[in-house]
């Protein structure tokens, strides 16, 4: 697993200046039965690949995506839009994509619009593509 983030933005100028750049890939991951097993045991949901499974995994690819410096605290904030536009089977590998598309100013602080793409390895199209919000407080 990779030990530093695609992208190290330091302070809130830093995060301003990256609105509408790429900030990188996460590492592959395999979509294994055992990963899809504990997913639906936490869950008490379905035991399939796509979908949600999917979503949650996002979470594992931002911190390999970008890590943002400088500021006091960063605040997962929710997800805007979410498309599932390719489903996931057991045994793929996928990874995640970010690219900075909005970047608000709140406060004393800002939100950002990260647009994630979880990229299925062999697949033209993605398996899955969400705008995270995130809000960074300097």
């Amino acid at each position: 697993m990779t030990e530093t983030a695609a992208t190290v933005l330091d302070g809130l100028d830093a995060v301003r200046a990256a609105e509408g750049t790429h900030l990188g890939w996460s590492d592959w991951i395999e979509i294994d039965q055992e990963r899809v097993d504990r997913f639906a045991a936490a869950t008490g949901g379905p035991a399939t690949a796509d979908g949600w499974l999917t979503l949650a995994l996002t979470n594992l690819f931002m911190p390999q995506i970008v890590e943002v410096r400088g500021v006091s605290m960063g605040v997962n904030y929710g997800t805007a839009e979410v498309r599932f536009p390719s489903p996931v089977q057991v045994g793929s590998r996928i990874r995640g994509g970010g690219e900075l598309v909005e970047v608000t100013d709140v406060g004393d602080g800002v939100q950002t619009r990260i647009r994630i793409t979880v990229e299925l390895e062999g697949s033209d199209a993605p398996a899955c593509v969400v705008d995270a919000l995130s809000r960074w407080l300097p």
